[in-house]
C-alpha cells in the first residue's frame, strides 16, 4: 500500500514543479516567436482533446485555420509552416483511433485519387537522383500537402467523418471564405505588411507599384481560384429553391460582390475564365427549366455590384483591370505570348526540353522540381498542370490527372442528378466548378493550392458520401 502511495505522493509533487518550470521558461524565453512556441501546448493541447471527442470536428478546425491564419513568420519553406498542419496531425490520429469505421469501396474515383498520389510520391526518387537531396525534400513536402485534400476526401466519403447536416457544414465554410476574402480586399487597400512569405506579384500604376490582392493565402492565383469557387457556389443557389439552400439569398447577394470584387483583385484572368467555363455548364444543366433569366439577372447583379464596389474603392485598379480584360480580347489570335502573360515561352522551354529528352517523359524529374531545379539549365514556372506534371511526373502523371479529372466530372454529374438536395446541391456545384478547373489547370499548377483544395473535395465528399 505505502509503495502505491508513494509515487502518486511524488507525482503531485513534481507536477507543479514542472507547471512551474514551463510557466517560468515561457516568460524567460528571450525571443517572442521562442514564447508562443513554448506556450503553443496550453492551447493545442485541449484543441485536441476536444477534436477528438467527434471524429469530424478537425476538418472544420481546420479549414478555419487554413482559411483566416496567415503562415507563421518562420523561416522554414517558401512562406512559413502553417497552424492548420496541427489540425492535420489530429485528424490522421483520429482515423486510426475510429479505424472500425473506415469503408473504401472501389470505385474510379477513389482508384484516380489513390493513383495520382501513388505517382507523384513515385516522383520523389528521380528528384533526388536529377536534382538533389534538397530539391527532392521540397518534392516531398508538396505531395504531401497534396495529401491533405486526399486524406479529407476519403475521411469524409468513406471514413469516420460523417457530417450530420451537409448544409449547416457549407454554411461555416462560406463565412470563413467570406471573411477571409474581405481580409484580403482590406489588405489590398491598406497593404498591411505580411507577417510571412509572399508571392512577388505586383502591379504597375501610374500612381505606384502595388502588390497583387493575396489576401492571407500569401499568392494572388490562390486567391482568385477561390474566390470562384464560392461565386459558382452563388450561382448555383440561384437555381434551386429556397427551401434547399444552404445560405439566405440576401447573404449571397452580399457575398458575390465581395467574392468578385476579391477576384478582381487578385488580377487573375484565369479564375474568372474558369467562373464563364461554370456558368456555361450550370446554364445547359438548367436549359429546361425556367431559371436561366433568373440566373442571368443575378449573375450580372453581382458583377455590377462587385464592378461597382471595385471602382468606388480602387478606381485606378479597376480602370486597368477592365482595360486588362479588353486587352486580352484584342490579343486572343494577335498577340498570344502577351496575352498569357509570358507563359509560351515556358511552355516551349518545357516542349524543347521534352522533345530532346522523350525518355524523360516516362519518368519526369520529380513532382514540383521545375521551379526550383537547374536540370533543365534554369528554373522554369510552367504555369500549365498538364504540361508540368508531364515533365515532373511523366506519361503517367498526366494520365492519372486527365482520369482523375474525368472521374470527378462523371462523380459530380451523378450526384447532382440524386433525389437527396444537400448531395444533389454539391454534385453540381463541384460538376460546374470542376469543368472550369479542367480548364484554368492550362494556365495554373491548381493542384499546388493546397489550403483551398482540401475544401474542394470536401464538397466533392459530400457528394459522394451515401
Amino acid at each position: 500500500m505505502a509503495s502505491a502511495v508513494y509515487p502518486r505522493f511524488r507525482f503531485r509533487l513534481a507536477a507543479p514543479l514542472l507547471l512551474g518550470a514551463w510557466a517560468a521558461s515561457v516568460v524567460l524565453a528571450p525571443d517572442l516567436r521562442l514564447k508562443l512556441l513554448l506556450a503553443a501546448p496550453a492551447l493545442l493541447i485541449p484543441a485536441a482533446l476536444w477534436t477528438l471527442e467527434r471524429p469530424g470536428r478537425w476538418v472544420m478546425g481546420f479549414f478555419a485555420a487554413a482559411l483566416l491564419l496567415p503562415p507563421l513568420p518562420i523561416a522554414l519553406g517558401n512562406s512559413g509552416p502553417h497552424v492548420c498542419l496541427v489540425f492535420v496531425g489530429v485528424g490522421l490520429l483520429a482515423g486510426v483511433l475510429w479505424s472500425s469505421r473506415w469503408s473504401v469501396p472501389n470505385s474510379p474515383l477513389n482508384a484516380a485519387l489513390a493513383t495520382l498520389f501513388v505517382v507523384l510520391l513515385a516522383s520523389i526518387g528521380p528528384a533526388a537522383l536529377d536534382s538533389g537531396a534538397a530539391v527532392a525534400a521540397g518534392s516531398l513536402a508538396r505531395v504531401t500537402l497534396f495529401g491533405i485534400a486526399v486524406y479529407v476526401y476519403f475521411f469524409i466519403a468513406h471514413g469516420p467523418g460523417a457530417v450530420s447536416d451537409t448544409f449547416a457544414a457549407i454554411r461555416k465554410i462560406y463565412w470563413f471564405a467570406a471573411a477571409s476574402a474581405l481580409f484580403a480586399c482590406v489588405d489590398f487597400y491598406f497593404h498591411l505588411p505580411a507577417p510571412a512569405g509572399y508571392g512577388p506579384q505586383f502591379i504597375w500604376l501610374d500612381s505606384g507599384v502595388y502588390r497583387r490582392a493575396q489576401g492571407l493565402f500569401y499568392e494572388a492565383s490562390t486567391l482568385g481560384n477561390f474566390c470562384a469557387f464560392f461565386l459558382v457556389l452563388i450561382a448555383v443557389c440561384f437555381t434551386r429553391r429556397r427551401s434547399e439552400l444552404p445560405i439566405s439569398r440576401k447573404v449571397l447577394l452580399g457575398g458575390g460582390a465581395l467574392f468578385f470584387t476579391a477576384l478582381v483583385l487578385s488580377y487573375s484572368r484565369a479564375s474568372l475564365v474558369n467562373v464563364c467555363v461554370a456558368l456555361g455548364v450550370l446554364a445547359w444543366q438548367n436549359r429546361r427549366r425556367l431559371v436561366l433569366k433568373r440566373l442571368a439577372l443575378i449573375a450580372a447583379a453581382s458583377i455590377a455590384a462587385g464592378a461597382f464596389l471595385t471602382w468606388q474603392v480602387f478606381p485606378v485598379f479597376a480602370e486597368t483591370y477592365w482595360l486588362r480584360l479588353a486587352a486580352s480580347t484584342e490579343y486572343l489570335f494577335s498577340a498570344n505570348e502577351r496575352l498569357l502573360s509570358g507563359r509560351i515561352a515556358s511552355w516551349s522551354t518545357l516542349a524543347g526540353w521534352l522533345a530532346a529528352h522523350p525518355w524523360q517523359a516516362f519518368v519526369g524529374i520529380g513532382y514540383k522540381t521545375l521551379p526550383y531545379t537547374d536540370y533543365l539549365g534554369a528554373p522554369v514556372v510552367g504555369d500549365n498542370m498538364y504540361l508540368t506534371l508531364l515533365v515532373e511526373t511523366g506519361i503517367a502523371g498526366l494520365a492519372t490527372l486527365v482520369w482523375l479529372n474525368i472521374a470527378i466530372l462523371r462523380v459530380a454529374a451523378r450526384a447532382s442528378r440524386r433525389p437527396d438536395p444537400p448531395s444533389a446541391f454539391c454534385g453540381t456545384w463541384m460538376l460546374c466548378f470542376w469543368a472550369g478547373q479542367t480548364v484554368q489547370m492550362f494556365s495554373g499548377d491548381l493542384l499546388t493550392y493546397w489550403r483551398v483544395l482540401p475544401v474542394y473535395f470536401f464538397v466533392l465528399a459530400l457528394a459522394v458520401r451515401p
